[in-house]
């Protein structure tokens, strides 16, 4: 007989966050649309409270992403996925900014290399211990490499491309943000769905503009 699959969770924090970013970019009826899409509907009116608590499943976040791509198709529910994952990060760094500690002068001050590698270590770091997601950096002189080895956005799903399309429009933002506004080639190259063993984004440390 298998065991049942273990359960792991976000905070309410960053279930609150990811919901927030959502109705940002579909506005309330959307979100509602979906999470009844999700067969999610004791979200509807009622997102998850802000505090740390470890009660937002991971199935719940990947069928939300599942069902904005059912809902709008997989083009436009990327799309849209990408939209929600830059409005996370500002939502996120409301919540978790102090956290971060990239607001401080000396930080400002640093190389762009440095900056990226600093804010790469600090971004994983706050996943690994606020939430049950496990990131690990690879950094050489090109890329970063940023594996997420246990992931929320595809929890149990089975896809023949990439679908954490969140992650990768959350790292476009925070790293709009960290370098001051330039804009960096992201993408997911690998994805558990698709039978990888991680979720693998790899960021050029060379900024486009």
């Amino acid at each position: 007989m298998r065991k049942p699959a273990r359960s792991y969770f976000y905070p309410n924090a960053m279930g609150r966050i990811v919901l927030l970013a959502m109705e940002e970019i579909l506005g309330r009826n959307g979100v509602n649309a979906v999470l009844n899409l999700a067969s999610l509907t004791d979200y509807i009116n009622h997102y998850p409270p802000h505090n740390q608590d470890l009660h937002v499943p991971f199935e719940h976040i990947s069928r939300m992403q599942s069902a904005l791509e059912d809902e709008y198709g997989p083009r436009g529910g990327r799309g849209l996925a990408l939209r929600s994952g830059r409005a996370c990060f500002k939502y996120g760094l409301r919540e978790f900014g102090p956290e971060l500690g990239l607001t401080d002068l000396a930080f400002r001050l640093l190389p762009m290399p440095t900056k990226l590698k600093v804010s790469s270590e600090a971004f994983a770091g706050l996943f690994n211990h606020f939430s049950d997601q496990r990131v690990r950096l690879e950094i050489d002189e090109k890329n970063i490499f940023w594996h997420i080895e246990r992931c929320p956005l595809c929890w149990q799903r089975q896809t023949s491309d990439p679908v954490c399309h969140l992650a990768v429009g959350l790292l476009q933002e925070a790293l709009y943000w960290v370098s001051g506004g330039k804009f960096f080639n992201i993408e997911e190259t690998q994805c558990i769905a698709c039978g990888d063993a991680t979720c693998t984004i790899m960021i050029d440390q060379n900024p486009m503009t």
